[in-house]
């Protein structure tokens, strides 16, 4: 893993990486490997982006994406579509190639890639507003995209426009429905049913993930819209033993694209690339000055953001691998010139990404665009259903900047049956009582039947993120005031979690979450 720490440290996308391995083990490289199968590579490279946009979707929060989710659908739509224009002309008139692939290359250079773009960017700071809109966008893009690319490579003339927009309106609406139905599903399934091993709940998740892909497919709709929202429903429902998943995820994700780029690297023959360096250049230009500015400040027109943000969001539309998997379509359709497509692209992603890459950060600071440093750090939850005692433990590890700092055990004001049962402070761990102060780096461990325990979460966030006033200050459910909860003071009694933890016996004093499907994970 090398790789991924030079690429981290360098501020490089690991993407360039991956592609100069998979350069020297082919032609004219060191092994001079000989690979020219695109429709093996097309094939893996899908399989590989189905596995990439689960990892994006199940790291998806909820909370920055719905705020900019009309925004993101549009970028990722009408945005997509100033792009395809502006870029084709170009790739027509300065270039000098057809019409056809002038618009194959248009569509394939105006699908931005996530993995590229947040391998830099989650280095620096930024407001949920514009990640919100550049994960969604990533996400959500890919779809529209993979549509027009093989519509324009398909045999025969591309057919009307309007028509064209009414199939890709129809895909979407197919693989989002199926996405929706398929993440709600499985993660009602996944709540209420305890798996025999806690190892088995990361596998779950991803292939109901990759389900919603099938359904999708075969259902001609979709499929990689599909996959990234039943990934973000999946990702964004409480699910049990989630840290453990989200780590599974995130190293599947890493697999997917460091054999995607290797396998891409050998494909190419880098002498064939000198004759197209000029017009790739030529491209690349309009597509980065011209074509995506004009795209991201056409669609969010109506939307109120900053200039300065829209800047931003413009200079991050970074390319990685999905362009260059698109550019293997019309080298299977048997395209005239998709050799020369293929070429061009693969000179464009990494030259601009070579240039945008490391100068994101630096636009993000010249722009004066960070988030708030004051702002609570959101609570990591894991949670593992203990199905035969009806109860969940829940393992809460307070963050540096959260709000819980401070405060009492008993003025957590949990729901009646939730109890703080051990907290561990560099270390040591101890039985709390009920004027215990909390402090940042502290683990708690706390017991809740399995009524409350939706609600006992809620509260746990709420004063992690606004302190032991949350259910007055509008943080959060005011949950403070139903009958029942613990008082400032320890006066109200919690029978039910109690007896939970007596039934539990030495359970808290182990490490929770141990894989036998008795601990939840959280962070305040």
């Amino acid at each position: 893993m090398a790789a991924v720490r030079i690429s981290s440290r360098s501020g490089l996308p690991s993407l360039l990486l991956y592609l100069g391995i998979g350069i020297a083990l082919g032609q004219d490289g060191i092994f001079d490997v000989k690979f020219d199968n695109a429709e093996l590579t097309q094939v893996i490279g899908y399989a590989a982006l189905v596995v990439i946009l689960a990892e994006g979707g199940l790291g998806a929060k909820w909370k920055e994406v719905k705020p900019v989710l009309p925004a993101a659908a549009v970028v990722s739509t009408v945005g997509v579509g100033i792009s395809v224009g502006i870029t084709a002309s170009a790739a027509h008139y300065l270039v000098g190639l057809d019409w056809r692939q002038a618009l194959i290359i248009g569509a394939v250079v105006s699908s931005t890639d996530a993995a590229a773009v947040f391998s830099v960017l989650r280095r620096v700071p930024l407001p949920p507003r514009i990640t919100g809109v550049l994960e969604a966008e990533s996400g959500f893009n890919d779809a529209p995209v993979v549509i027009l690319v093989v519509a324009f490579s398909a045999a025969g003339p591309v057919e009307h426009w309007y028509v064209l927009v009414a199939e890709i309106a129809l895909e979407l609406a197919i693989g989002a429905a199926i996405g929706i139905a398929v993440g709600w599903l499985g993660s009602l399934g996944l709540r209420h049913v305890a798996l025999p091993a806690s190892g088995l709940y990361p596998i779950a998740v991803m292939a109901i993930a990759v389900s919603a892909y099938a359904a999708g497919a075969m259902a001609h709709g979709s499929g990689f819209l599909a996959v990234y929202l039943a990934a973000m429903i999946l990702g964004n429902s409480k699910l049990p033993h989630w840290p453990a998943t989200r780590g599974f995820a995130d190293g599947l994700g890493w697999l997917a694209q460091i054999g995607m780029f290797v396998l891409l690297g050998l494909l190419v023959t880098p002498h064939d690339l000198v004759d197209d360096f000029w017009p790739a250049i030529v491209v690349g230009l309009v597509l980065t000055m011209v074509a995506r500015p004009l795209s991201v400040f056409l669609s969010l027109a109506p939307f109120r953001m900053p200039a300065r943000e829209k800047v931003l969001m413009s200079w991050a539309g970074l390319r990685g691998a999905v362009p260059i998997i698109l550019a293997t379509i019309p080298m299977v359709s048997g395209v005239q010139g998709s050799t020369r497509i293929f070429n061009i692209v693969f000179v464009l992603v990494i030259v601009y990404t070579l240039i945008q890459g490391p100068t994101l950060p630096w636009v993000a600071n010249k722009l004066n665009i960070a988030d708030d440093p004051a702002e609570a750090d959101d609570l990591g939850i894991e949670s593992a259903p203990l199905e035969r005692l009806r109860g969940h433990l829940l393992s809460v590890d307070i963050p540096a900047k959260s709000k819980m700092h401070g405060v009492e055990v008993g003025e957590l004001r949990l729901p009646a049956g939730a109890a703080v049962t051990l907290v561990v402070r560099e270390g040591t761990s101890f039985v709390p009582s009920p004027a215990t102060v909390l402090r940042r780096g502290d683990e708690l461990l706390v017991v809740a039947t399995d009524p409350v325990r939706d609600r006992a979460e809620e509260r746990l966030r709420a004063v992690g993120e606004g302190g032991k006033l949350a259910g007055w200050l509008g943080t959060g459910s005011p949950v403070a005031n139903a009958p029942g909860m613990v008082g400032p003071h320890g006066g109200s009694a919690i029978p039910q979690a109690m007896k939970l933890a007596k039934k539990l016996g030495g359970a808290g004093a182990g490490a929770p979450g141990n894989g036998n499907g008795s601990g939840t994970k959280m962070s305040p």
